[in-house]
């Protein structure tokens, strides 16, 4: 996960040298702004250990260059070129694949390239595995404490809003233009910039687009007003971005049931004057519970979840023309306004056609009675020629 803290004890403090157990690896997830970073080097620092940043920007540029490029180029290709591959080499995970998915209609490819083995092989073998479950194959570290660092929305958005307008005090402005002088200028000018991949798509700098490539070149006033739009920009990405991080721990392992799942100990961290007696204190506590081999006295979060409900079921709804992953995704599709608008719709095509043919169709008794009684000119006629 992105911006995702962890932190693995591999020296023990000194109240909790000298335990057998299996030091445990401590895992910190949140949505940015929740303070992640300050409770890894907190627990480090308590109980002695190893802190590893897993921001997901970070592994682009550690020795998956070659990987990386490739599926960058698949990603550049005709999405609907890109799943109907897909669903020729490997078409059970096409399936289960938007073909608007571009990233991983790609990484499937990509995994079939290299290996010559589908992607739902893979997984299907690592289900199949002993501990396997509904996050794949068996736990790497199975003895794993997991943090989820949760603030209340409106905190968090006021938060993260003057989180920006910190940084823009700190630097940034002059960070962003070194930046795009070094790395993104020459791009710009042969119109081959992207946004898409590696570190470009990372929040922070995107945003400034505008007001970089023409600083110096316009008004001040419209310098000026490319630069709030810039800053505005950059509020409401990162606001987004933290509901997606969250959205993503729910999914992922909140709403998940199955034995290989772990547990996670929420730490409410809307209040940051508290933060030692409901965040420090409470991870402390659950962290040497782990250490010592025992089950910690705070209970890990629980979420509603569905045994039966399938993330990666295929729907087509042919009255919208559209394609539907996901048993959740489909329910809130039938109900959607669109969906009852071209319901409507049909509904209202189909009356119509059906008294257009009814119109159409007399039935023959009634047509023989109608040629007997003649039309109510011609009945008039022959009364006026009688008299």
């Amino acid at each position: 996960m992105a911006a995702a803290a962890a932190a693995r004890a591999v020296s023990a403090g000194s109240r909790l040298r000298g335990l057998p157990r299996t030091l445990p690896l401590v895992v910190i997830l949140g949505a940015t702004g929740t303070g992640k970073s300050t409770l890894a080097l907190q627990l480090g620092q308590r109980l002695g250990g190893e802190i590893v940043s897993a921001d997901s920007m970070q592994p682009q540029e550690m020795g998956t260059e070659r990987v990386i490029d490739r599926k960058v180029e698949l990603e550049k290709e005709d999405r609907h070129a890109l799943h109907k591959r897909l669903s020729q080499v490997d078409p059970e995970m096409a399936s289960r694949l938007h073909p608007h998915d571009k990233r991983k209609v790609a990484r499937s490819l990509q995994v079939f390239e290299e290996t010559g083995i589908t992607h739902s092989e893979f997984l299907h073998r690592q289900h199949a595995e002993e501990g396997g479950g509904p996050l794949g194959g068996p736990l790497k570290f199975p003895n794993l404490c997991i943090f989820w660092l949760h603030a209340d929305q409106t905190v968090l958005d006021e938060r993260l809003d003057k989180r920006v307008d910190d940084m823009l005090a700190a630097g940034l402005l002059d960070e962003l233009r070194d930046f795009h002088r070094r790395y993104n200028q020459k791009k710009v000018a042969e119109n081959s910039q992207d946004y898409q991949h590696g570190i470009f798509q990372s929040i922070g700098f995107k945003e400034f687009h505008e007001y970089l490539v023409t600083e110096g070149k316009c008004t001040p006033e419209t310098s000026n007003q490319l630069l709030k739009k810039g800053i505005e920009s950059l509020k409401q990405v990162t606001k987004r971005y933290a509901r997606k991080q969250n959205r993503w721990v729910k999914n992922r392992f909140l709403s998940r049931p199955g034995p290989s799942v772990p547990p996670v100990y929420g730490l409410d961290v809307s209040d940051v004057s508290k933060w030692e007696e409901s965040v420090l204190e409470p991870a402390l506590e659950i962290v040497q519970s782990f250490v010592q081999g025992h089950k910690p006295a705070a209970a890990p979060v629980k979420m509603p979840c569905s045994e039966t409900e399938n993330k990666r079921s295929y729907h087509m709804c042919d009255l919208c023309d559209r394609i539907i992953i996901g048993d959740r995704e489909w329910a809130a599709h039938i109900k959607s306004k669109s969906h009852l608008h071209q319901l409507k719709k049909r509904r209202r095509l189909d009356l119509d056609a059906v008294a257009t043919m009814e119109s159409q169709s007399v039935s023959p008794d009634r047509d023989k009675e109608l040629k007997e009684k003649g039309s109510p000119g011609q009945n008039e006629k022959e009364l006026k020629s009688g008299v």
